[in-house]
């Protein structure tokens, strides 16, 4: 009995972007240097490296999850998330005891948004990471 159903091929496995990933979050850029993609990889490493360096010199405030009214469980959830994706950067940093106490001041409070913005650009860099080990970006 035949029938005239067209037999859709298997799609690639994908699989392998796990440990990508994971390296791209835990050490910036890293993910791109094992895709063998060294001047991406360098230049999202220098970039995010150097965001977290100038957020901890203007003296910015690591977030601690903290939850209340509907805008600061926001605020301070978001706000530790965007630290906690500078990977190891952030682990390091908080091992070694950098606290800072929430203080008026504009060069505190850009310090504290270059950290943040630190670990943003690194989930960008993460989402690239596994654009290319899917071969869904070139």
């Amino acid at each position: 009995m035949a029938t005239n159903a067209k037999v859709q091929p298997a799609a690639p496995a994908e699989r392998g972007w796990y440990g990508t990933v994971f390296l791209a979050w835990l050490i910036p850029g890293a993910g791109h240097f094992l895709l063998k993609r060294p001047w991406r990889g360098a230049l999202l490493m220098a970039s995010v490296l150097l965001m977290f360096l100038l957020g901890l010199m203007m003296r910015g405030t690591m977030f601690q999850p903290q939850t209340g009214d509907v805008l600061t469980t926001i605020i301070y959830c978001g706000g530790f998330l965007g630290d906690l994706a500078s990977g190891s950067l952030y682990l390091l940093t908080v091992w070694l005891g950098y606290t800072q106490p929430d203080m008026a001041g504009f060069s505190h409070d850009y310090g504290t948004k270059f950290l943040v913005a630190a670990g943003l650009l690194n989930v960008l860099a993460m989402v690239d990471a596994y654009e290319i080990a899917t071969k869904k970006k070139e």
